[in-house]
């Protein structure tokens, strides 16, 4: 199985217009921008999801909803408490495992640290790596068998520049 963990996009301040509470947050021009030329960066590697999780955060929801529109994958997008910052890494392993069909490609769409924390506790055992996701970026992880603790490798991770680049 192959896990493709994707930060948000940029999203207004807490506080400001629209960002009154953290889950109501949404993106910012600039974020949307920044993610539909990721999400065709994505396309050019010739990556493919059979399932996109995204956390229910309106940022979040709105980083999930630009790259499924460019994948023509609105099918495939659904939404979990597990990926909001405040998620359990060992529910949410649960839920992809306990999806239908076992699906090969997974894109999880969610926030830090919480991605980290997922990635550090599945390519180490710990949720301590000293790794950190830039607003936009995207992650791959390999795995045979996927469970809590140390199951994943680390293929790539990438900015959000050099997912444009790709474009």
């Amino acid at each position: 199985m192959n896990l493709y963990l994707l930060r948000h996009a940029i999203a207004a301040p807490l506080g400001t217009s629209g960002g009154f509470a953290d889950s109501k947050r949404q993106l910012t021009t600039e974020g949307r921008t920044k993610t539909r030329r990721a999400a065709k960066g994505m396309k050019a590697l010739g990556l493919d999801f059979d399932v996109i999780l995204s956390s229910p955060y309106l940022r979040a929801k709105q980083t999930a909803e630009i790259v499924s529109d460019i994948f023509d994958a609105q099918t495939q997008l659904r939404y979990s408490d597990h990926l909001k910052p405040s998620g359990k890494p060992d529910a949410l392993l649960r839920q992809i495992l306990q999806l239908a069909k076992p699906p090969d490609n997974v894109l999880l769409v969610g926030h830090e640290p919480h991605l980290s924390s997922l990635i550090s506790l599945l390519i180490s055992g710990q949720t301590d790596c000293a790794l950190a996701m830039k607003k936009g970026g995207l992650c791959k992880l390999s795995t045979d068998a996927l469970r809590p603790g140390r199951c994943a490798t680390l293929e790539w991770l990438l900015t959000p520049r050099q997912l444009g680049l790709l474009a």
